[in-house]
């Protein structure tokens, strides 16, 4: 959701970086909750000047907790409301899934090496 430390921020920014380059999506934009900019209104906005007619927030968070229930769609849907011809979804978070489990067990072989 954004950190007071510049680093953490800007880790997010390089993600967002490295996903759009590997996935070849045209548009990508990082975004933060609080703390940090830029916020998810500014982000939203970013995209449709980029031409996004249909946004999809991605919270980089691995377990669904309050932010993915209540803020993010709130601040997604007030994004979208200022935006009139476009549409939005929030994806799940990270969550359980087989590839990050095999992330989970190449961090630990990667500490015993």
């Amino acid at each position: 959701h954004g950190s007071r430390r510049e680093e953490s921020n800007q880790y997010v920014v390089t993600v967002a970086r490295e996903f759009q380059k590997s996935e070849n999506y045209r548009i990508v934009e990082p975004a933060h909750m609080e703390l940090a900019q830029p916020d998810l209104p500014a982000a939203y906005a970013k995209c449709v000047s980029h031409g996004a007619k249909y946004i999809i927030v991605h919270p980089y968070f691995l377990a669904p907790g309050r932010h993915w229930h209540e803020h993010i769609p709130g601040l997604a849907s007030a994004a979208a409301a200022n935006h009139p011809h476009t549409s939005c979804v929030v994806t799940a978070p990270l969550g359980i899934h087989r590839a990050m489990l095999q992330i989970i067990a190449d961090r630990i072989d990667q500490s015993l090496s």
